[in-house]
């Protein structure tokens, strides 16, 4: 099992930033989100950065979010071609991906079947994450196709998301039991019952972290557990960094010890 920090954990800071804390705060790597920040879209750059951190890349974030539309391109399985390419180039083992929006709907109709396909064909493991549906007043809207709720489909391999998990209102612990050995990849934070998507320091939201987590434990669970925090908020750059080992040190007691 290793314990990764996602580069969005420490934005407004650069990608290299997230390299620089992975390091000195004892993580086994970084996933990088691939974003607006240019460091994160050139593997020439993130070469530079393993090499001059010794820190390895665990797993690329492919830019699937609504602020990263235009990023490698618009084409959405040329984005997931490129993430290929670039993990491989980089000695990543996993690409995270999330489900389509409902507006991209030729992506939607062959999303399954070409995810199967992308992990029949390449040595990098294509994992798609949990969502959640989008609120509106006392109704949601459904954002995501096929659906969110990624139980409900073929995927091989699978990302859960705690934060997730709070925003859609699902118990984590019956997802796990649910995903079983398809579950792959954690991103690992907290949550309240919020419409919005809060990725707090772990044991700071109300999602049941010790129960689930003791949970995955006892599955033999092996792979990478990545930080996916908010510190946009921190008052200073000490702070930020202390979220960040802090998210590392509840990891680690709670599946390792």
């Amino acid at each position: 099992m290793k314990f990764g920090l996602s580069s969005s954990s420490v934005y407004p800071e650069s990608t290299a930033a997230a390299f620089e804390i992975a390091a000195t705060t004892g993580y086994d790597g970084v996933e990088v989100m691939v974003g607006v920040d240019s460091m994160s879209q050139d593997s020439t750059v993130l070469r530079n950065l393993v090499q001059h951190y010794q820190i390895p890349i665990l797993s690329l974030h492919a830019p699937c979010l609504l602020i990263t539309q235009r990023v490698w391109g618009t084409d959405s399985w040329g984005k997931l071609i490129k993430a290929d390419e670039v993990a491989q180039l980089l000695g990543a083992e996993t690409v995270v991906v999330h489900p389509p929006f409902r507006w991209q709907r030729d992506y939607a109709k062959k999303f399954e079947s070409g995810i199967a396909e992308l992990n029949a064909n390449s040595p990098i493991t294509f994992t798609v994450e949990n969502m959640y549906p989008w609120r509106a007043g006392r109704g949601s809207v459904p954002a995501y196709a096929p659906d969110w709720d990624i139980r409900k489909h073929d995927y091989s391999s699978l990302t859960l998301d705690f934060s997730h998990t709070a925003v859609s209102r699902t118990d984590p612990q019956d997802m796990i039991r649910d995903l079983g050995s398809r579950l792959g990849h954690i991103h690992l934070a907290d949550g309240t019952d919020s419409a919005t998507d809060e990725h707090l320091v772990p044991g700071r939201g109300t999602q049941p972290l010790p129960e689930a987590l003791a949970l995955l434990k006892s599955t033999g669970f092996d792979g990478a557990v990545i930080t996916e925090i908010s510190t946009h908020s921190a008052v200073t750059r000490e702070q930020r960094i202390a979220d960040i080992r802090e998210s590392l040190e509840f990891g680690r007691a709670h599946l390792l010890g």
